[in-house]
């Protein structure tokens, strides 16, 4: 088995509505590897973006603790966290987080430039995705299948440690998710990462090494949830 970039143990989040807590994640624990792909499914509302925005330093916990990359983030302050989102945690958002201004080509240079990399080799990603002749194209020329492809791009390109991915098939047509997935995930194994993906689409969750259910504030096995 690989290195272990998550682990969590025992993470409680809870959000205050006026005079009212409201208890999101309660003794949630985690363990992630190198090489490995998880999905996490469960009903909207159950904590999973809240899960992902944890563990990319978004939010922070209430209580419990959260190791990533073998070091304890609690000692970790937001300059901190910043370089990790730069350079070893890419977060693919369901609305592909690219920069408006950019054409395609410029947004992959950008997230090699902040990660520290050289750009080398994005073209082949882009032709991998299908989506090469949009590179001189901004994003509000792309559909939302192609902004979704060219986010995916920029996440490879800027060669994270860790992806944690929020529906990453939600903008995609059935087609092109089937045509897609499959590079995901081999761009997973080949490049040694992890991922981390939120999905209700039960076809790519089944693609994963294994399958977590959140609810009820915790992560369960896939297969203990349905079989109880």
């Amino acid at each position: 088995m690989g290195e272990v970039l998550i682990q969590a143990q025992d993470i409680c989040k809870s959000y205050r509505t006026g005079r009212e807590s409201v208890r999101v994640l309660h003794g949630l624990s985690l363990e992630l590897r190198r090489g490995e792909a998880v999905a996490v499914v469960g009903p909207s509302g159950a904590g999973k973006s809240t899960l992902l925005n944890l563990l990319n330093g978004l939010l922070q916990a209430d209580s419990g603790q959260l190791q990533l990359f073998g070091r304890d983030t609690a000692w970790l302050d937001d300059n901190g966290w910043s370089e990790w989102r730069r350079t070893r945690i890419a977060t693919l958002f369901q609305e592909g987080n690219l920069i408006p201004t950019l054409t395609v080509a410029r947004n992959l240079a950008f997230r090699c430039a902040l990660a520290g990399r050289e750009t080398n080799g994005e073209q082949k990603l882009l032709e991998a995705l299908d989506i090469d002749a949009t590179a001189d194209r901004y994003p509000d020329q792309l559909s939302g299948g192609q902004r979704q492809r060219a986010a995916l791009a920029c996440a490879f390109a800027m060669q994270p440690a860790l992806m944690l991915a929020d529906e990453p098939t939600g903008s995609l047509d059935e087609n092109t998710a089937r045509r897609v997935m499959p590079l995901f995930f081999d761009a997973v194994r080949e490049r040694d990462l992890g991922a981390l993906i939120v999905t209700h689409n039960t076809e790519l969750a089944r693609r994963c090494d294994r399958m977590l259910e959140l609810r009820d504030g915790v992560l369960r096995p896939w297969d203990s949830v349905t079989s109880s």
